[in-house]
C-alpha cells in the first residue's frame, strides 16, 4: 500500500526544461507560491511531474539563489558545520543563504574532501590521519599486583615487567566448526544434571 504517483508518466516531458517552462513556473510561483508540488503542475499548464517542478525551482529557479564558486569563508563554515553535524546536508545549507543542500554536498564530494585529504586530515572524524591511525594501535601492559608478589626473585623480576600487544586483531568471524573425525554424541542423567559424551568414532 504507497502513495499514489504525482502524474502520469506516459503524459510528462522529461529532460532539460526549456525556456518556456522556466517561465511558466517561474510565474505560477510568484502568483500563487510554492503550495502543493503535486498539484502544481497541472494548475501552472506544465507537462511535468511535480517532483521534477520541486527541484528546477529549489535548485536552479529561485531568486535568492547564490551563484558562482564558493568562497573561503563558505568553505571553512561547511568544513566547521560538517564536523558538528556530520553528512546532514539540509541543515548545513540551512546556514548558508543561497545555497542548496545538493550543491553543498556535490562540492563536499568533489573539492572540500579532497582539500582536506591533502591537508593531512580525515574528512569524516576531523582528525590528522596520523592521530586516527595511531588510536586504532591498542597497547595492553599486565602488571601483578603488589600482595601476588612471591620472595622468590623470579616473582619479583616478572611483576615489574611489561608486556606490549602490537596490532590486536579483535574481527570475530563466525564459520562451522572444524572437525577431523566425526564425533558420536551421547547424551544421559547424571544425578540431577544432564551429562553430555562426546567420543571419536
Amino acid at each position: 500500500m504507497g502513495r499514489s504517483p504525482c502524474c502520469e508518466k506516459a503524459h510528462t516531458n522529461k529532460g532539460a526544461w526549456t525556456k518556456e517552462e522556466d517561465d511558466r513556473l517561474i510565474a505560477h510561483i510568484r502568483a500563487h507560491g510554492e503550495g502543493c508540488w503535486r498539484s502544481l503542475p497541472k494548475a501552472a499548464g506544465l507537462l511535468r511531474c511535480g517532483k521534477s517542478c520541486r527541484l528546477r525551482w529549489i535548485n536552479y529557479l529561485r531568486p535568492d539563489l547564490k551563484r558562482g564558486n564558493f568562497t573561503e569563508e563558505e568553505d571553512d563554515l561547511i568544513i566547521k558545520l560538517h564536523s558538528l553535524l556530520g553528512n546532514k546536508w539540509s541543515l548545513i545549507a540551512g546556514r548558508l543563504p543561497g545555497r542548496t543542500d545538493n550543491e553543498i554536498k556535490n562540492y563536499w564530494n568533489t573539492h572540500i574532501r579532497r582539500k582536506l585529504l591533502s591537508r593531512g586530515v580525515d574528512p569524516n572524524t576531523h582528525r590528522p590521519i596520523a592521530e586516527t591511525i595511531s588510536s586504532n594501535i591498542t597497547t595492553i601492559s599486565f602488571e601483578r599486583k603488589e600482595e601476588e608478589k612471591s620472595s622468590s626473585e623470579e616473582s619479583t623480576s616478572w611483576s615489574n615487567q611489561r608486556f606490549r600487544v602490537p596490532d590486536l586483531n579483535l574481527e570475530l568471524r563466525i564459520s562451522p566448526p572444524f572437525q577431523t573425525e566425526p564425533v558420536k554424541r551421547e547424551v544421559g542423567f547424571y544425578g540431577s544434571g544432564l551429562l553430555d559424551f562426546r567420543s571419536s568414532v
